[in-house]
């Protein structure tokens, strides 16, 4: 008698569903839910007067109005965004001057690993110990001032000038951050095949045009990375300039920050406001980082002709 046997399959597709649980368990719980809740409160007066808890109320978009034309946010806002473009200008060329000097198969750079190392140090150092350490060096009595007398100069009051506080932590952002965009710049030039930059130098391309026309156009996905996340990091700027300023923002206010305003509401209690701006931060962040990609990336959204001679978007199909 002939026994049939029923061969089950082993599937693994279902491992891979478990080991993503952790991370979607842990973004819905701790990310997409408080994402909803902020944009729930933002439509309801909710604070705390004295020991009195006013509301929760609905207003509407009572809250936004307020935030929008009845609070000083266009003055945090372009506080904001110039702290960040005055830091991130220097970052972005230093960090790809770097790049190209530690990649550069003619210089043949030796110490490459101490060098990259020490540049990135500063990035593992904390925000708060590095305000710290800023304001000991930059203050009324501190070191730079004592060495600025020592030379016959007159001492300098960093922080009762408005371009010595928004230089300051312009520079701090600088310090803390280039070492890594020039690892993620590196990252890119060494992704370049070199076959592409000798057919260019071949061609009586110099360095210049060899890097406008190859290297840049090779690297853009990490450009846009890096112009992104440094753009996100900027609006969200935050305990540098809290730190420095004793969280006053001085001179008169004209280093504080939008997050710094938000904090503000937050530490009052006044969850209906947090919440208005923390959405209209959002739609900040999310319009200027579509603004900077479309613009970076506008080539992948060139109509291209398909294999089948159709016109498509965004490459071929």
């Amino acid at each position: 008698m002939r026994i049939s046997k029923k061969q089950k399959s082993i599937s693994y597709s279902k491992w891979g569903y478990i080991f993503l649980l952790p991370f979607f368990i842990t973004y819905i719980i701790f990310s997409l839910i408080p994402l909803f809740s902020t944009f729930y409160n933002s439509f309801f007066e909710y604070y705390m007067s004295g020991l009195k808890q006013i509301g929760p109320n609905f207003v509407g978009l009572k809250n936004y109005k307020t935030i929008l034309f009845d609070s000083d946010l266009p003055k945090y806002a372009y506080n904001t965004l110039l702290i960040w473009v005055i830091g991130f200008i220097p970052q972005i060329i230093v960090s790809m001057v770097l790049a190209l000097w530690f990649t550069s198969a003619r210089l043949k750079l030796k110490f490459q690993r101490f060098f990259k190392t020490v540049i990135y140090m500063p990035n593992l150092i904390m925000a708060a110990a590095f305000s710290m350490l800023f304001w000991a060096l930059f203050s009324d009595i501190g070191p730079v001032n004592n060495l600025l007398i020592a030379l016959g100069y007159q001492p300098v009051s960093f922080f009762q000038s408005i371009n010595g506080t928004r230089g300051l932590i312009a520079f701090m952002n600088f310090l803390m951050w280039f070492g890594n965009t020039t690892i993620l710049l590196m990252a890119g030039v060494m992704g370049i095949d070199e076959s592409i930059l000798e057919a260019a130098q071949i061609d009586g391309a110099n360095s210049w045009k060899t890097f406008l026309h190859v290297t840049l156009p090779s690297i853009k996905p990490i450009l846009v990375y890096v112009f992104l996340t440094s753009l996100i990091g900027g609006v969200q700027m935050f305990d540098v300039p809290q730190i420095l300023t004793n969280g006053s923002g001085g001179p008169n206010r004209t280093s504080a920050t939008m997050i710094m305003y938000l904090n503000k509401h937050l530490f009052s209690k006044n969850y209906g406001l947090a919440g208005a701006l923390s959405v209209i931060l959002f739609i900040i962040t999310a319009i200027f980082s579509f603004i900077i990609y479309r613009n970076l990336m506008e080539d992948e959204f060139k109509e291209k002709p398909n294999r089948k001679g159709k016109i498509a978007k965004g490459g071929v199909k």
